[in-house]
């Protein structure tokens, strides 16, 4: 599934722009251990985000073994959705979140090769939703394992505009 990434000069803010992809930002649940966000200043500095949608983890297990490299771009889309989400509620709005740097994490075959297609997935929606203000550094890094068996898990460091 192809997206553009020069979708996000046709409509006025971030917000409408993510309704015209018919996405809405998901509803983060408490986690008693850790917070979703931390600012600093106008820095945001985003917890580590799974794949989860209404409270389910969208899939488990190892890209290149028994995820499939459509299905990771798919998850670390949902992750990264959960990113500006934790990004909302530290500055209220999302025209006022800048993306800074994104790291991803893939759980994947040693072989596997592809995480910065799977963090490219996530790339593009950024960048279609928040325009210029998406761009960002990045980092894919391909691990063994991580947390709940899950195949992605992006952290970012934002920051207010």
């Amino acid at each position: 599934m192809s997206r553009s990434v020069t979708s996000a000069a046709n409509t006025d803010s971030a917000s409408d722009r993510l309704q015209a992809m018919g996405v809405a930002l998901p509803e983060l649940r408490d986690n008693p251990y850790y917070v979703h966000h931390r600012k600093v200043g106008s820095s945001i500095y985003i917890s580590g985000q799974l794949p989860y949608k209404d409270g389910r983890l969208l899939g488990q297990g190892t890209v290149g073994l028994d995820v499939e490299l459509e299905t990771a771009k798919e998850l670390a889309r949902h992750a990264a959705l959960n990113c500006l989400a934790a990004a909302v509620q530290a500055v209220g709005d999302l025209d006022r979140v800048r993306i800074v740097q994104m790291l991803v994490f893939v759980a994947s075959t040693p072989d596997f090769g592809e995480q910065s297609s799977v963090a490219s997935a996530a790339s593009d929606l950024l960048i279609e939703v928040l325009g210029e203000n998406g761009r960002h550094a990045r980092t894919a890094i391909g691990v063994a394992g991580l947390p709940l068996n899950s195949p992605v898990e992006i952290q970012m460091v934002c920051t207010a505009v």
